[in-house]
């Protein structure tokens, strides 16, 4: 049989999934904005790796740059190239990073959002 919690235990538990569901929130709308960093980033370059990404990115979008690359590159909006460079960061002790190109669909996305801005900063 299942113990009943208490009303305190109960507020404590509101609270905590409050919160769990705050940070997921937090998470997938920081994943978004570093998503539409690398866009961008990949409209103007031809190729490049995390080594320029987190040159470019607050710290706190540092964090969510691996699951954007692989949600991008899952999504066919970018490819690997079969290179790769050492890290640049001192945490990771130069491992390999691969190097990455926006893929066509990419290139077509990047340009439709950037019509769109333009278009909005023309009206």
């Amino acid at each position: 049989m299942t113990r009943r919690l208490t009303v305190t235990e109960r507020h404590a538990a509101a609270e905590r999934d409050f919160l769990l569901e705050e940070i997921a929130d937090q998470s997938s709308w920081d994943q978004f904005l570093v998503e539409q960093a690398v866009l961008t980033f990949g409209r103007h370059h031809e190729t490049w790796s995390c080594n320029d990404l987190r040159d470019v990115l607050p710290e706190l979008g540092h964090g969510f740059l691996g699951a954007a690359i692989n949600s991008l590159r899952t999504g066919g909006v970018i490819a690997h190239t079969g290179r790769a460079v050492p890290s640049t960061s001192p945490a990771t002790h130069g491992h390999r990073l691969a190097v990455w190109t926006l893929t066509a669909k990419g290139r077509g996305i990047a340009a439709a959002r950037l019509a769109r801005k333009q278009g909005r900063a023309a009206a």
